[in-house]
């Protein structure tokens, strides 16, 4: 009779319980873009004015909610000046660079910051083929404003009219048939491409697999030139087959060197649409979730994206990719997006911005523990970015977190901000930028800045980065703030004592300690003296004497001085 009864009570129940999640319709793929993704064919009538259009409201509105994405069809285009502001990519559709011919220039200037442009951040181009109209296409950029799989028929001058600052940035997969003209760059970072010349370097010019580049000479001129990138795969990215919208994905690439798609079709495989949910502004990290959950991939519009849990990637091979630098933030201090432990996940075009609660961490790759082997198969991020403030108050523990092994980072600038809304010491507390827990992780163009304690800590085996690129917090209002039990301050990079192997190159490291230019920072590095962890082309610049460094790496190399912002170096360690 009991069990009767409990049975009959249970079947009640059950009718009042809603549907799980489980029984819910499933998740249409592909459909179109969204209003902020702006596809442009030969045919279409006045392509400049909306150029222009967008351009007027992004120029200056570096911490805005605009995003947009400009995609060109095959064809060839005419007397275009397309100029790009904050959050404005454009990409061409073909699979080939050379698919989309621009007979004028995909422009960055820094007209809006007086010809300073060292704030020309979060926007990019990609896919394309330029006949630059004086012959020399201009991209004055700094951090976060990826330069890929571009044909530059002339040269390319990396600094802005004038040759104000400019602070550094990155190119990929591109061909530029002249040469490019770094000038008033600080540091900058070139990767599997190839150039006709590069024609100076002010601190530290980085190369890996670039075919014409300028033999290795640090630090007089600092060129650290290596003739191959261990290894590498490029980018995802959208693409039209006939009328069909596909994401191509590169193949992994072993001591690359040179462009992938000059002879012939690039290696790869391609994904339709209809198997990418296609996220646009106001979905919830639910229906992203449920999305994940049921096999699709993830692209996601131009948008500013709320999520209230975290976006779990589980399956393995899965494309998570942004257009018009999709933006994240998380609420209630949820982490923004793990990774499992899985083969070959491919995160790529977007940012995450921390929110006002404290995150313990904002990306996570792979869980605490992780061991599997992704030689074969590794895991990319690629154009992510992260943000701490400026947009307004954010705060996270640990911006981002690699635990999976083999996991490649291509390209990232990890930033609690020193200007904009929501910035100081305490109101966008982020204690660490990167740490790296897995063993044989390979970082090529890691940008990490100003955060309270250290910029990235390394406790895998086999780690290697190429190209480094890093400031102190700006804002620590007293030596007391930074001091590191009897050290001064946190090294920018810090390799852990039980690591026996690891290796850099071309790594730098600045202070600007305009609160108190007192302050005295230590080093800017610091590693175990092991045969197993060497580093090459390291340096440390004091910016105009505020604050100072008193050594390179660990309690080696010269102390910086004065206000003549001039590096300190040391070529080796040991």
């Amino acid at each position: 009779m009991a069990a009767t009864l409990a049975a009959t009570l249970a079947a009640t129940l059950l009718a009042f319980v809603p549907s799980s999640p489980a029984h819910a319709d499933p998740i249409e793929g592909g459909g179109d873009l969204g209003p902020n993704v702006i596809v442009f064919d030969p045919s279409t009538p006045n392509i400049q004015g909306k150029l222009d259009e967008v351009f007027e409201q992004q120029e200056s509105a570096q911490f805005g909610s605009g995003r947009y994405q400009f995609l060109f069809k095959p064809g060839t285009y005419n007397g275009l000046n397309a100029q790009l502001g904050f959050y404005t990519s454009i990409s061409g559709l073909g699979l080939s660079p050379d698919d989309v011919s621009i007979n004028g220039d995909v422009t960055v200037d820094a007209g809006w910051f007086n010809g300073n442009a060292t704030q020309n951040f979060w926007r990019s181009a990609e896919n394309l083929s330029l006949n630059p109209v004086n012959g020399t296409n201009r991209w004055a950029v700094s951090q976060a404003a990826p330069f890929r799989r571009m044909h530059v028929k002339g040269g390319l001058n990396l600094a802005p009219d004038g040759y104000g600052w400019a602070s550094g940035g990155y190119i990929a997969d591109s061909k530029v048939d002249g040469s490019v003209g770094p000038y008033s760059q600080q540091q900058w970072y070139t990767r599997d491409s190839s150039v006709g010349g590069w024609q100076n370097a002010v601190w530290n010019m980085t190369f890996s697999g670039v075919e014409g580049a300028p033999a290795q000479s640090f630090p007089d001129p600092p060129y650290t030139t290596l003739e191959t990138t261990p290894t590498s795969r490029e980018k995802p990215f959208l693409y039209l087959d006939g009328d069909t919208y596909k994401v191509f994905v590169p193949e992994k690439r072993v001591n690359a060197r040179g462009v992938t798609w000059d002879s012939g079709a690039p290696a790869g495989s391609s994904i339709d649409l209809n198997q990418f949910y296609v996220v646009k502004p106001g979905a919830t990290a639910q229906t992203i979730n449920a999305a994940l959950d049921q096999g699709l991939n993830l692209l996601f519009t131009p948008g500013v994206y709320h999520v209230d849990e975290t976006i779990n990637v589980n399956r393995a091979d899965t494309v998570v990719l942004g257009l018009g630098l999709a933006t994240v933030i998380p609420d209630n201090g949820v982490t923004a997006m793990k990774v499992a432990d899985v083969d070959g996940v491919k995160l790529a075009g977007f940012l995450i911005d921390a929110g006002p609660v404290n995150s313990e961490t904002l990306l996570e790759v792979g869980p605490e523990g992780s061991s599997a082997d992704h030689a074969a198969n590794p895991t990319t991020v690629q154009d992510v970015f992260i943000r701490i403030g400026g947009a307004g108050p954010g705060k996270a523990t640990t911006s981002m977190v690699i635990n999976s092994d083999d996991t490649i980072v291509d390209h990232t600038w990890v930033w609690r901000a020193d200007h904009g809304d929501g910035v100081g010491w305490e109101t966008n507390r982020a204690d660490f930028g990167v740490r790296v827990n897995g063993d044989d992780v390979l970082a090529t163009g890691l940008f990490v800045e100003h955060f309270n304690k250290y910029d990235v800590e390394w406790y895998g085996e086999r780690g290697r980065t190429i190209f480094f690129q890093n400031e102190k917090a700006y804002d620590a209002p007293n030596q007391a703030a930074i001091q590191n039990g009897d050290t001064k301050g946190y090294s920018a990079y810090r390799v852990d004592e039980s690591v026996d192997q690891h290796e850099g190159w071309g790594m730098g490291s600045y202070c600007y300690y305009n609160v108190d230019p007192t302050i005295q920072q230590h080093n800017g590095f610091s590693a175990p003296v092991k045969p197993g962890v060497k580093f090459h082309h390291l340096l440390v610049v004091s910016l105009g004497g505020q604050g100072q460094y008193e050594r390179v790496i660990n309690d080696i190399g010269e102390p910086t001085s004065g206000t003549s912002t001039v590096p300190s170096v040391v070529v080796q360690f040991p």
